[in-house]
C-alpha cells in the first residue's frame, strides 16, 4: 500500500527558501509519479511540480525557475524546495503519488492522475 506523508511547511518572509519534505513507502523502484500540490485559501488545487519514474520533470509555471523537484532514493523521500518564496505561495502543500509503469515524457500535474495522497502541511510567505 502506497503512503507519503509531507513535513516541512513553515512561516516565511518574502525572498526566503523552504524545503519540503514527504516520504513515500509502498511504490516500485522507478514506476512512479510523485508530485507536489498546493490549496490556497479561496482557489483550486493546484499542482506545483511532478516526477516521473524515468527522472523527468514538469514545473507549473508561477514556479518555474523557483521550484525544484527531487528524489532521494536511499531515504524514500520527495523533496520540494522552494526559493525566493512570494506571498502568493502560501498555501497547503501536498504531496501526491501513484504506482504506474508508463512512461511520462512530461509527467502530469492533474490532480486526477493520483491516487495517494498526503495530509498537507502549511507553507506561509509574508511581505
Amino acid at each position: 500500500q502506497v503512503q507519503v506523508m509531507e513535513s516541512g511547511g513553515d512561516s516565511v518572509q518574502a525572498g526566503g527558501s523552504l524545503r519540503l519534505s514527504c516520504v513515500v513507502s509502498g511504490l516500485s523502484y522507478s514506476h512512479f509519479l510523485l508530485a507536489w500540490f498546493r490549496r490556497a485559501p479561496g482557489k483550486e488545487r493546484e499542482g506545483v511540480a511532478a516526477v516521473g519514474g524515468v527522472g523527468s520533470t514538469n514545473y507549473a509555471n508561477s514556479v518555474k525557475g523557483r521550484f525544484t523537484i527531487s528524489i532521494d532514493f536511499v531515504k524514500n523521500t520527495l523533496y520540494l524546495q522552494m526559493n525566493a518564496l512570494k506571498p502568493e505561495d502560501t498555501a497547503m502543500y501536498y504531496c501526491a503519488a501513484k504506482e504506474s509503469y508508463a512512461y511520462y515524457a512530461v509527467p502530469p500535474l492533474g490532480a486526477d492522475e493520483y491516487t495517494n495522497w498526503g495530509l498537507g502541511t502549511q507553507v506561509t510567505v509574508s511581505s
